[in-house]
């Protein structure tokens, strides 16, 4: 039976990259990726909507770590060592050049995730790295002095291990009897149910807003960004952001909670009615619901002229005090119960995983078994959405990559 140097477990973004660099750092090494399913780099190849958002333009590694509701403090050493410029030299070094869109996600140049796939399997190949696809982990044993990985397919030995294998229950159990303690997971990064009349008709319409959940227990989650409105609810960056910094609060209460929107950030509350009443004065005769206001799309200031109990054809002249006031909450303070939620498009992600507290951020190394490395989602690290979770699997990938060809 073959003993490999590194056996990498799961066939993800992160195992591949810490194949591919541990081969280049050290060629002599027999290294094995064992992957569950019958393919491989299957999130890769649906992120960013087919297009795969390889990372972000965000190049202070403090400013970086920002985006990381868990694994933010950990992260900051790892990103000083490779972090976004690193991520962009890599691929250009092999002929793929990166584009920033203007919200800072970096995608290819061929707006196409299978560029990045084909590079990682010309790359395995030409480095003569193993994929065995359909090896699905039963068994992880640490003998003397080698680790003994057994399949549905038979036993693995292996020098080294390197576990990337994202969100998976199984292997975290497996992981726990080895003694690693492991974060319950919570879904991260989803949408917001809602049924309101306010947005019932307004699917597809998006705009800037400050968004707020106050929980009993944990204070304020804030968030600023563009907001979506769906069939379902609310979506889009506001609420993403949202949902995964709020991730085990909103878990806890069943993914039932009100939800504050303002529709005009930027506005005090006085500025505001300030405006409203100047309008009153000013544009008496014209119809309140028909010109949009703040810069708001007319369909969303028209709802919240109706909302405000100003019913068409009223006119400026026609708004008493209560109904200005009652405007102005509405622009500032829309008030909406959130009953569950709703998964990302097919990018889910979850928070929970390894408890950092027993991994060497150094080398991506367990402070609790000699050996035994990790990279990506299947440490308690997860981000926003942007590009931000395969930037934790290039830097974890690369470090663990670079550990194990040096020990």
């Amino acid at each position: 039976m073959t003993k490999h140097d590194i056996i990498i477990l799961g066939g993800g973004a992160a195992g591949f990259f810490a194949a591919i660099n541990a081969a280049e750092m050290e060629p002599e090494a027999k290294i094995l990726i064992l992957e569950r399913g019958k393919e491989v780099l299957t999130k890769v190849r649906i992120s960013g909507g087919g297009r795969c958002n390889v990372t972000h333009a965000e190049f202070i590694p403090d400013e970086l770590t920002k985006n990381y509701p868990r694994g933010e403090k950990e992260l900051r050493g790892p990103f000083h060592t490779f972090m976004t410029g690193d991520t962009i030299s890599w691929f250009e070094q092999r002929g793929i050049k990166l584009k920033i869109e203007d919200d800072g996600r970096m995608f290819p140049v061929s707006d196409s995730s299978e560029t990045i796939i084909d590079c990682f399997l010309k790359e395995t190949q030409r480095l003569g790295i193993e994929i065995l696809k359909n090896h699905s982990v039963q068994n992880i044993e640490k003998l003397t002095d080698f680790w003994n990985i057994s399949t549905n397919h038979g036993d693995f030995p292996a020098k080294k291990i390197l576990v990337a294998t994202g969100s998976n229950p199984k292997i975290w159990n497996l992981m726990k009897k080895l003694g690693h303690s492991i974060e319950p997971a919570v879904p991260s990064l989803f949408t917001f149910n809602i049924k309101d009349d306010r947005i019932k008709e307004l699917p597809g319409l998006a705009t800037n807003a400050v968004v707020k959940v106050t929980l009993r227990n944990s204070g304020d989650l804030i968030s600023e960004g563009p907001l979506l409105i769906t069939h379902w609810g609310l979506s889009g960056p506001a609420i993403l952001k949202l949902s995964a910094w709020g991730a085990r609060h909103l878990h806890d209460v069943h993914y039932k909670f009100q939800i504050q929107v303002n529709w005009v950030p930027g506005f005090t509350s006085e500025e505001i009615l300030e405006k409203l009443t100047k309008l009153k004065f000013e544009h008496a005769k014209q119809q309140t619901s028909k010109y949009a206001q703040f810069e708001l799309p007319k369909r969303l200031w028209q709802s919240l002229v109706t909302a405000s109990g100003i019913e068409e054809p009223a006119i400026w002249a026609d708004l008493n005090k209560n109904q200005l006031l009652d405007l102005k909450e509405q622009l500032i303070n829309s008030t909406f119960s959130v009953d569950g939620k709703s998964t990302f498009k097919e990018e889910f992600v979850t928070a929970g995983g390894v408890n950092l507290k027993e991994v060497n951020f150094k080398t991506f190394e367990s402070k609790i078994a000699e050996n035994l490395f990790f990279a990506g989602e299947v440490l308690n690290i997860d981000a926003i959405t942007g590009g931000f979770n395969f930037q934790n699997a290039w830097t974890g990938g690369y470090i663990s990559a670079k550990a194990m060809t040096s020990k």
